[in-house]
């Protein structure tokens, strides 16, 4: 079977190194503070927190911000969520003190708990109600977790309803947040900023790629032939992105182990990835504007845009910042394009 998983949750044998990581965030669970982990999409966020939760018997429930629409969608998921983690018996009895009663049903299709309420209901009181439900069903002996992805949507659901869930949570006692985010400058500005209601509310913590002698070693041990020089090659080009670098893996193992291809493999293995990704690209690429399209390309061609030219600096950083937020660029010690397959595809269609 191939020994690189990407796309999805990565779990036992599958997952890369993080021992650092998985330690630290351990450790915190086992206190009373909060945890906010930060870091570009696709770095394996969501791969380490289950890794974590999966060695603890402690009560779990998670929500992604990025699916939930409104302050009353959020009170209906993470009361979905309560009735699928615990006894209903407990619930109904815990659920006495709210002031809007929520109607519940079975879906006849999919089995999952649907919730929701009367549409004149006040979306303060639904909030307040269900996050004194969380008080209710956790325990000092059986603390729960409950982990919110994506959470710098919490200032796009509607205005105010961060001060409103902020003020909730500091009454909370027996529970632990996980709070991730992968739109850095957002999760900053909610974390790091003196007049945000969130302001040093967690354990900041940020995940940097996977080290270069660790990825070399996990890949190295899974090629078909242990060649530390195509692994070495496939890093090059990834730059040690954990998604990319499983991707790029996984194509290059079934280029090796099924039609034998020996020479140029990596090369052959980005060619037919991007080749894989040209509509998608292609479409992406369309729906830029000319300047984000200019600043691609001066990253693509190693150039810094604030210091090459051809805009003002001020434009240069309108057009990063718009694609940071958008997951296009990503910055660490100095800007570039997020997607290695991208930027190989600008290489090979824009800048001939």
């Amino acid at each position: 079977m191939n020994p690189f998983k990407f796309g999805t949750i990565v779990e036992g044998d599958f997952f890369t190194d993080r021992v650092a990581e998985t330690t630290q965030l351990a450790q915190k669970l086992d206190s009373e503070n909060h945890i906010v982990l930060i870091s570009p999409r696709r770095f394996g966020k969501s791969s380490l927190v289950q890794r974590v939760l999966s060695q603890t018997d402690r009560p779990i429930l998670q929500l992604d911000l990025q699916y939930v629409l409104s302050m009353e969608d959020f009170a209906s998921q993470l009361l979905r969520a309560i009735f699928k983690r615990f006894q209903m018996e407990k619930v109904r009895h815990a659920m006495s003190h709210f002031r809007v009663i929520p109607t519940v049903s079975s879906n006849p299709v999919t089995g999952a708990m649907e919730v929701s309420f009367h549409p004149s209901a006040n979306t303060s009181v639904l909030l307040e109600d269900a996050m004194a439900l969380v008080d209710k069903v956790t325990s000092p002996d059986k603390r729960l977790i409950i982990v919110l992805d994506e959470f710098q949507e919490v200032l796009k659901i509607k205005k105010g309803f961060d001060k409103q869930l902020r003020s909730l949570m500091q009454h909370q006692k027996n529970l632990n947040y996980i709070l991730l985010g992968s739109q850095e400058s957002m999760m900053e500005a909610i974390f790091e900023k003196k007049t945000s209601p969130f302001y040093h509310f967690g354990q900041m913590i940020r995940l940097p790629k996977i080290p270069h002698e660790d990825f070399m070693v996990y890949i190295t041990e899974r090629l078909p032939n242990g060649d530390a020089n195509v692994a070495e090659e496939i890093l090059q080009f990834t730059t040690c992105h954990p998604y990319y670098t499983q991707q790029l893996s996984s194509q290059v193992w079934e280029m090796m182990k099924y039609q034998k291809i020996k020479e140029d493999v990596v090369t052959k293995a980005i060619e037919a990835l991007v080749t894989m990704h040209d509509l998608d690209y292609e479409r992406l690429w369309q729906n830029l504007n000319r300047t984000d399209r200019f600043t691609l390309k001066q990253l693509v061609m190693n150039r810094q845009p604030m210091q090459s030219g051809g805009l003002a600096a001020s434009t240069s950083y309108s057009s990063l910042l718009r694609m940071m937020r958008s997951g296009i660029v990503v910055r660490s010690t100095h800007y570039e394009v997020e997607d290695p397959f991208f930027r190989q595809w600008i290489c090979r269609n824009i800048t001939q």
